[in-house]
């Protein structure tokens, strides 16, 4: 397992790496838009999404690499501004798991984990 990190995108906030790489998988942590967590879920989300990009660039992958998605929001009734800005980031509709949950970390409103695969085509 090989612990992946990046400047270029925000630092943990806890125990936990951004993401680890094992075979051909990575598996990124859950991440919220820890600078924008005053502003609306459209640029959250963006936000988020810009960081998964970043922390997914730090192994050579791209976002059309992630295969699923895991996605939790504050409220549902944010669901359809969140997949208006979701769907500029993964057009290719990876599998995803989205679901609505009491509270996320420093009171964001979405938070998304990845898993990706790097496989030859990106060699």
């Amino acid at each position: 397992m090989e612990i992946v990190f990046t400047k270029s995108a925000p630092m943990p906030i806890g125990p936990y790496s951004q993401a680890v790489f094992v075979g051909n998988l990575l598996y990124s942590s859950g991440q919220i838009a820890v600078d924008n967590l005053n502003d609306s879920i459209e640029i959250q989300t963006k936000a988020v999404c810009e960081n998964i990009n970043e922390i997914l660039k730090a192994k050579g992958l791209l976002l059309s690499d992630v295969v699923k998605t895991t996605c939790f929001l504050k409220d549902m009734s944010d669901f359809s501004k969140f997949n208006e800005t979701y769907a500029q980031y993964f057009s290719h509709n990876p599998a995803r798991s989205c679901v609505a949950v009491k509270e996320l970390p420093k009171g964001a409103l979405v938070e998304i984990e990845v898993i990706a695969e790097k496989g030859d085509y990106n060699e």
